[in-house]
């Protein structure tokens, strides 16, 4: 991830950890990857800050929530 200045990454970690403690057990590998990897295209779009972020990761939790679970 080095594409991002050192406090982009920062609070991409932090975002992370928070959103994920609302998934089961702090979510799995596949959704803390899903949760990651829209933050990282909200923070190529130039959504940066720790606000801008939090909702990214909250919107990525949200559809974790929502998406139908596979068989």
């Amino acid at each position: 991830m080095g594409e991002f200045p050192e406090r982009v990454q920062a609070n991409m970690d932090v975002v992370l950890d928070q959103v994920c403690t609302e998934l089961p057990n702090g979510g799995d590998h596949k959704s803390r990857r899903y949760v990651a990897e829209q933050l990282i295209e909200a923070a190529r779009d130039g959504k940066i800050t720790l606000g801008e972020l939090s909702s990214a990761g909250r919107r990525a939790v949200v559809y974790l929530k929502n998406a139908p679970k596979s068989a």
